[in-house]
């Protein structure tokens, strides 16, 4: 089993910048993909980033060039860096794990982005 704890979520001004964190703890592997998705009121979850063990990453349309995804293998966590926010990012942003073929998800956290 694996437990993913987000954390760095809050209340920012449009323009503001946010960093979420996503720590592992459990049965925790070197081999797997974490991600960032997103849900905002009234709309199906989508993903944000994904990034590989290995350090490739994949990004959503609406964030590339404005966020960034990042790991600590060290420290099993994966980051979320958020620039430019817009209010269209205000979501709850759930951290996602693969890993032997399970999917873990994290409870969320909620970014606002006031206008």
């Amino acid at each position: 089993q694996v437990q993913l704890v987000e954390s760095g979520g809050g209340l920012v001004q449009a323009g503001g910048s946010l960093r979420l964190s996503c720590a592992a703890s459990g049965s925790f592997f070197s081999i797997n993909t974490m991600a960032w998705y997103r849900q905002a009121p009234g709309k199906q979850r989508e993903l944000v980033a994904r990034i590989s063990s290995g350090g490739s990453t994949n990004y959503a349309d609406s964030v590339k060039g404005r966020s960034t995804i990042s790991r600590d293998n060290a420290k099993n966590t994966v980051y979320l860096q958020m620039n430019s926010l817009k209010p269209e990012d205000t979501a709850v942003y759930y951290c996602w794990l693969q890993q032997l073929g399970i999917i873990y998800w994290g409870k969320g956290a909620l970014v606002t982005v006031s206008s």
